[in-house]
């Protein structure tokens, strides 16, 4: 391919790439605790720390040779039921039993008055 093609579609697919990953949130501290021979490569070569940043890719530039801008491990989450009964997510019916709100995967707690005794599960992130 002639040069002037080849530097034309990487600018193209660069633009790309940045126009689709705005509003990408970063990842956090967990999810880039790796080893360096772990990272796989998530950005170009020269990429800022801020740019790899942007498209939601960690960036560490204290190990050579391995990729400094790589892509973050995936969120480890948990299902909980949430302790504040104020918060709760009604997931049932008036009268439902403790057997059927279950089945349907929810939490269940017979008190106090007034709430969701069958609400929905909170997603949390795990800690490292």
């Amino acid at each position: 391919m002639d040069l002037k093609v080849l530097c034309a579609l990487s600018i193209t697919l660069i633009i790309a790439l940045s126009s689709l990953a705005e509003g990408v949130a970063p990842p956090t501290k967990c999810q880039c605790k790796m080893l360096p021979r772990e990272r796989t490569n998530c950005g170009y070569p020269g990429i800022s720390a801020a740019e790899c940043k942007k498209i939601g890719c960690c960036f560490n530039a204290s190990v050579p040779n391995v990729p400094w801008c790589f892509n973050p491990k995936p969120k480890k989450v948990k299902k909980v039921c949430p302790n504040d009964p104020y918060t709760r997510i009604n997931c049932g019916y008036p009268g439902i039993k403790a057997r059927d709100c279950t089945r349907k995967g929810c939490c269940f707690k017979a008190h106090p008055a007034g709430v969701p005794w069958c609400f929905y599960h909170r997603v949390v992130e795990e800690a490292c």
